[in-house]
């Protein structure tokens, strides 16, 4: 699958643009904050309904406008896809494929598939746990839509939980209708743990041997899923917990606490790797997402690299470009010299100035004269 072109109007600091791709290398170039990443967002927006950086909807609104609009036209196994996405400041947003609305946004889901790979990625190791659900959830929800139906009802549940035991407070009678919300909160809880676990069985599979390769032979590096709690569990565990979470007013077992561990041989990477094994490791996890989507959808995704070689050393830098080689990749960065001096093939280059985008011509003929 490739991104064709993505057409913007009013979103971020565009009040409009029309953008065509290569189905090979694509670089997006120039200073900071000039939005280069913005339209990384549009190509993820496009393909999840959702921002990478979890901003709103009125967020990627331009200023003093009410409405923006995304169209993306995907080219996919022959066929052509054209979603849009309108963007609503004080409404839901409105979903189209192909000219035809979508009432849930599931329906999107498996038409476009992105790995989206930014600076904050790197920090997924050091990080908290919560950046590492985000990791799982994010690859899921892409890949099984009854995952990502099992985690959103999940996710309602848990919320509707915790303002039921903050209620509580103020109106102890409603105390009866806890079990309700248990048991759908159990029931939910099993399948994403379940499916959580299996995700991280594949992956391991996959993981062992791009680590290897990165560190040279050097390392190996297994991923354990950390459950807060195992599913068969579950459910005496929340009975266990009910007198702590009624004095806490909040649900303290469940897989919205889960975690990974990470480990190099014999180390816990989160705590005493060195900043370049978690960077390895991390990079590791992103080009294992590629692997795992190829293998479970039998095509390649579109990759989105956001700023993340100017990050990474020579030898990473080297790695990561031979192994996406042959899948669409939109990178942006602040300069072209790396990939100049290291003859790595640019099928379309763009500078970004202050939301105006111009198609480098002389890309070509500056390679040529450098070498």
């Amino acid at each position: 699958m490739i991104i064709k072109s993505i057409e913007l109007s009013n979103f971020r600091n565009y009040e409009h643009l029309d953008i065509t791709f290569d189905e090979g290398t694509n670089i997006l170039y120039g200073d900071n904050a000039q939005g280069k990443t913005n339209i990384l967002e549009a190509a993820y927006v496009s393909g999840t309904t959702k921002s990478h950086k979890g901003s709103r909807d009125k967020e990627m609104i331009r200023f003093d406008q009410t409405e923006s609009h995304i169209k993306t036209l995907v080219e996919k196994n022959e066929k052509e896809y054209q979603i849009d996405i309108h963007l609503k400041k004080n409404k839901a947003k409105g979903i189209a494929i192909n000219k035809v609305p979508i009432k849930k946004a599931s329906e999107l889901f498996g038409i476009l598939n992105i790995i989206f790979f930014s600076p904050e990625d790197l920090n997924i190791i050091k990080n908290g746990p919560a950046e590492r659900r985000r990791f799982i959830d994010a690859e899921l929800c892409q890949l099984d839509k009854i995952y990502l139906s099992d985690l959103t009802n999940y996710n309602k549940i848990l919320n509707q939980r915790n303002k039921l035991l903050k209620d509580l407070y103020f109106n102890p009678s409603l105390k009866e209708t806890l079990p309700v919300w248990d048991m759908q909160l159990v029931n939910y809880g099993k399948k994403i743990i379940a499916r959580r676990n299996q995700f991280i069985m594949e992956l391991n599979e996959v993981v062992h041997d791009i680590h290897y390769k990165i560190s040279g032979g050097r390392e190996e590096m297994v991923i354990k899923y950390e459950p807060n709690i195992e599913d068969i569990f579950f459910e005496d565990e929340l009975i266990r917990a009910k007198e702590k979470d009624l004095k806490y007013a909040q649900t303290s077992v469940g897989p919205h606490r889960d975690d990974l561990k990470i480990s190099v041989g014999d180390i816990d990477v989160r705590k005493f790797g060195s900043q370049g094994q978690q960077r390895s490791c991390a990079l590791s996890l992103k080009l294992s997402e590629i692997k795992l989507v190829e293998q479970t959808i039998h095509d390649k995704p579109v990759l989105l690299l956001d700023d993340v070689l100017s990050e990474l050393d020579h030898n990473r830098q080297n790695y990561l470009l031979q192994a996406i080689d042959d899948t669409q990749t939109i990178i942006t960065c602040t300069g072209l010299d790396d990939f100049v001096k290291n003859r790595f093939t640019l099928n379309k280059v763009y500078e970004v100035e202050n939301g105006c985008v111009h198609l480098h011509s002389n890309m070509m003929e500056d390679k040529n004269e450098s070498e």
